[in-house]
């Protein structure tokens, strides 16, 4: 039988096109046959990543350690995007952007206390992760906000937010500057009053039963990316310079900061 190698990503829905012209790329220059996995919800895509079905995906450095410090189901880092932006200084790393809306009356993080927050789900360092990190490193364990509620999506975080329903959230970089490069007239009615991080960027994981060859070649493809013409430009609309090679020991901060993060009491 023709083996057919599965890709996904369980990253925010606005990475998706470009996750899916990656996935072809990949197959062009590997000769490998790929399929991209995006018909279903991104829980469902992570649960046939763990079951074997699916091979290789884009996930969170939360879930990512999580699953390497389990060793079940086996992972391995294949590389990671590196951004484009002077912010990111040619790293493989991401920020928390802490954002409200532009005519609100919150100036700094500290103003938040009583607020209104939002998360978009609780394996995400970005949304999730970080601000109890970073809140514990405040002192505070329990009760900063006035309510908190679960999203379940970074974009549907910054929904509620026009919306009024929330009064702020930590939001992904990556996946910010997506969303206010497709819709500019955002720039002015958002105000962003702190930045959490840099963290250790979300990484593209194979799983490690996965033919050593095949994941020898689709790491050389990631990080040969930049070379070619057809991947400059698909890495030029992800906003991405290039991919890195990074190691099990670069998430070592996000474990870190989970280990704090954990001492924070439920959060409210």
């Amino acid at each position: 039988m023709h083996f057919q190698l599965k890709i996904t990503t369980i990253q925010a829905q606005n990475a998706e096109s470009v996750c899916a012209e990656i996935a072809a790329y990949l197959g062009e220059q590997t000769g490998m046959t790929t399929r991209f996995i995006n018909d279903m919800p991104w829980q469902e895509r992570e649960r046939l990543f763990d079951a074997g079905e699916i091979h290789i995906t884009w996930m969170c450095g939360l879930p990512y350690v999580r699953k390497a410090d389990a060793g079940a189901p086996p992972v391995e880092l294949l590389a990671a995007p590196v951004m484009r932006g002077e912010r990111y200084a040619g790293r493989a790393v991401y920020f928390s952007d802490v954002v409200t809306l532009a005519e609100s009356p919150f100036r700094t993080f500290d103003d938040l206390r009583g607020a209104i927050w939002s998360f978009n789900e609780p394996n995400s360092h970005s949304g999730h992760n970080m601000t109890r990190y970073f809140l514990a490193t405040l002192g505070e364990r329990n009760g900063f906000f006035g309510k908190v509620t679960q999203s379940g999506a970074h974009q549907t975080s910054l929904r509620w937010l026009l919306e009024r329903r929330i009064d702020a959230a930590a939001i992904d970089s990556t996946v910010l500057e997506t969303e206010l490069a497709a819709n500019p007239s955002l720039r002015k009615r958002l105000r962003r009053i702190a930045v959490l991080g840099p963290s250790p960027i979300p990484p593209w994981v194979a799983r490690a039963d996965l033919p050593a060859a095949v994941r020898h070649t689709i790491r050389e493809a990631l990080l040969a990316m930049h070379t070619t013409s057809a991947g400059r430009a698909i890495l030029r609309r992800g906003r991405m310079s290039h991919f890195a090679a990074v190691t099990d020991a670069d998430y070592d901060p996000i474990r870190e900061m989970a280990k704090l993060a954990d001492t924070v009491s439920p959060w409210v």
